[in-house]
């Protein structure tokens, strides 16, 4: 049998390869092109133009199904993003969908930043064109998800202005904070541009809706897609807050537990917009990751219940013991309050490897140093461990426990009994 590829077929598209030569080449006569690369599952490996010659659409275009649009940013030296494959086969992994590409390399590859921060408009309205095309073909804008890093944010949110907000969700990753940052929303990615807005941001300065270490928007995000971590982030007030234990209460968001940073972020849009209601019209949120991929890290929160002035002044510690004999350290997070002021106590403890099985837990108190007494001893009526990482397993439970100053003991963890009503 042989196959005959058809003389009307076209061939695959490239990203634009440029260089440090093209920003040179820019200061004098500067340019700007659009791209538009679709991939689906059937053209993995092979993309595509969106629209044919005679201004069809792509056969494998589905109207129906979601269509991620992908747009880069600043790019001076002219290189392919190095994620931007990844990203594709990721999405398209997780999800069969359109996933377009924008590639703005002429336009994004200047030595003159103020160049591609106002041609950044011009992408916009040049993508709002193919939109309209597509909506004419049956799309729906409910159906759009733009990732934009960088100037690419700003150019979503842009694109989601012309469509007054209509566009089904808009994520930034590390919007672009010089000419953007403190701007009126009309001029920036803005939590209006779409239906659900959310920002992955490494500089504090910046639009922050989730903070995290720094330059690893991107490959958080797609770590999200690749792992079975949960990136569980807490709202907040401030990072103060956050790292003082102050936002620790994950129970308002019902079984789901605190939002989840990446993709899955979707699922917590609805519970998002209930807790808004008659309050702030976005929600701030913070989370610490580990500093190698694929970044994950893992939440407990430990609440214990004292009985009124038994632990007068002071703080707990705890590690975390396995079936296999193995114990985890915590990462602990400053107690917001002297304990005296609370019949419940609850320890936000980060950890770097995921306990499944765990078979106990090593508690330790210290009473502040002005109190020390070696022979007092300390009540404690009920203590809970559960996770926020996976909300789904049970959380384990341990009651009627008396502790020494400075003494580790480990306590077995059983399933926790029901409460009476």
């Amino acid at each position: 049998m042989c196959w005959v590829k058809s003389e009307n077929e076209r061939p695959c598209l490239e990203f634009s390869h440029l260089s440090i030569k093209d920003s040179f080449r820019d200061l004098f006569i500067p340019r700007i092109e659009i791209i538009l690369m679709m991939y689906t599952r059937n053209n993995l490996n092979c993309p595509k133009p969106l629209f044919e010659h005679n201004n069809s659409l792509n056969v494998n275009f589905n109207t129906q199904k979601k269509t991620v649009w992908l747009i880069h940013g600043y790019r001076p030296m002219g290189s392919i993003p190095s994620w931007l494959q990844n990203f594709v086969s990721i999405l398209l992994n997780e999800e069969d969908m359109n996933v377009i590409v924008v590639d703005w390399n002429r336009g994004a590859t200047t030595f003159i930043y103020d160049r591609a921060v106002k041609n950044t408009r011009k992408v916009a309205v040049s993508l709002s064109g193919h939109i309209k095309n597509l909506l004419k073909h049956g799309a729906s804008l409910d159906n759009f998800h733009f990732i934009g890093m960088s100037l690419g944010a700003h150019i979503s949110g842009f694109v989601g202005k012309i469509f007054n907000g209509q566009l089904g969700r808009i994520t930034g990753l590390d919007p672009a904070g010089p000419k953007f940052s403190r701007k009126p929303p009309y001029r920036r990615l803005d939590y209006t541009d779409a239906k659900f807005v959310d920002v992955i941001h490494s500089n504090a300065n910046g639009i922050k809706f989730i903070k995290c270490n720094h330059e690893r928007a991107v490959h958080l995000f797609m770590a999200s897609l690749e792992t079975n971590c949960n990136f569980i982030s807490f709202p907040c007030h401030s990072y103060k807050d956050y790292k003082t234990s102050l936002c620790v209460d994950c129970d308002s968001f019902k079984e789901k537990s605190c939002p989840w940073l990446g993709y899955q972020a979707k699922l917590f849009k609805d519970v998002l917009k209930e807790r808004i209601k008659g309050g702030p019209v976005r929600t701030t949120v913070f989370l610490d990751t580990s500093g190698i991929y694929p970044f994950c890290t893992y939440y407990f929160i430990l609440s214990i219940t004292v009985p009124d002035k038994t632990v007068m002044d002071g703080f707990f510690s705890f590690k975390l013991l396995n079936q296999l004999g193995m114990i985890e350290e915590a990462r602990f997070y400053k107690k917001n309050k002297p304990l005296c002021k609370l019949q419940e106590i609850k320890i936000l403890a980060q950890f770097y490897n995921d306990f499944a099985n765990i078979s106990s837990i090593g508690l330790t108190y210290f009473q502040s140093s002005n109190m020390e007494c070696s022979t007092c001893t300390y009540k404690i009526q009920s203590l809970m461990l559960k996770s926020l990482t996976y909300p789904e397993r049970p959380p384990l439970c341990r009651y009627n426990i008396v502790l020494k100053e400075k003494e580790e003991v480990f306590l077995y963890l059983n399933a926790c009994t029901p409460k009476k009503t």
